[in-house]
């Protein structure tokens, strides 16, 4: 009886899938909403990628509370993980298998890459692909190399927590300055807007993405290192 369910909540789920197939149409026209869109944030914000300029500034709210969130599982995690009530530690069944020459050597010659390539999708959101949030996950996997290559060096945690704070302060005190100055939470106006298409440009939005940059590299750096304890 199970197995009959089963079968019959896959076909009807294929039965689904399949209209949704069958019916979906390549637009052959962009929106009246994407072309306001793809208008107002250059000539608003300047900034050339339009995906950073709604969600850094359009979409303030928005941002800071995913920003919430990932700080809320980093916090979940670190109480999770860190170790037994009382402040010991879990015992390690084994100690962890040292990596190969291959690995660390390779860490060595890739590592500043990854950070490097990090920095320059961070800084340049506003103008291509990325942003804070892509730039952050990608410090990120540079941190979890750097621990597959060294499992036993430490990672500072009072150092990652002070820089995500500060950045976290930072950012929100940038959102009130758009009320206080702007014409809202996070405006981008609150600075200059430069010339179109540089690097110094498009207002706040360079430094409120530098900000989440390294607020998400901090916490998902944290939690990839209490996954490793």
């Amino acid at each position: 009886m199970k197995r009959l369910s089963g079968l019959l909540a896959v076909l009807a789920f294929g039965a689904i899938f399949v209209g949704l197939i069958t019916g979906y149409g390549e637009r052959q026209s962009v929106s009246d909403l994407a072309v306001y869109y793809l208008t107002q944030v250059p000539a608003d914000l300047g900034a050339p990628n339009v995906v950073t300029g709604i969600l850094i500034s359009y979409r303030g709210f928005d941002t800071l509370g995913e920003v919430a969130v990932l700080f809320m599982v980093a916090a979940s995690v670190g109480v999770l993980l860190a170790g037994e009530p009382g402040g010991k530690t879990v015992s390690q069944p084994t100690s962890p298998q040292a990596p190969s020459e291959l690995v660390r050597n390779g860490a060595e010659v890739v590592l500043p890459l990854i950070f490097l390539f990090g920095a320059y999708v961070i800084m340049n959101g506003h103008l291509s692909a990325g942003g804070g949030f892509q730039g952050g996950a990608v410090v990120a996997s540079g941190v979890m190399l750097l621990m597959l290559a060294y499992p036993k060096g430490p990672l500072h945690h009072g150092f990652l927590s002070i820089t995500e704070s500060l950045a976290g302060v930072v950012y929100v005190s940038i959102g009130i300055a758009g009320m206080v100055f702007g014409a809202g939470f996070l405006d981008s106006h609150i600075l200059p807007r430069g010339e179109f298409g540089t690097l110094f440009s498009a207002g706040a939005i360079p430094v409120i993405s530098a900000l989440l940059g390294i607020k998400v590299g901090a916490e998902l750096s944290v939690i990839i290192d209490r996954f490793r304890s």
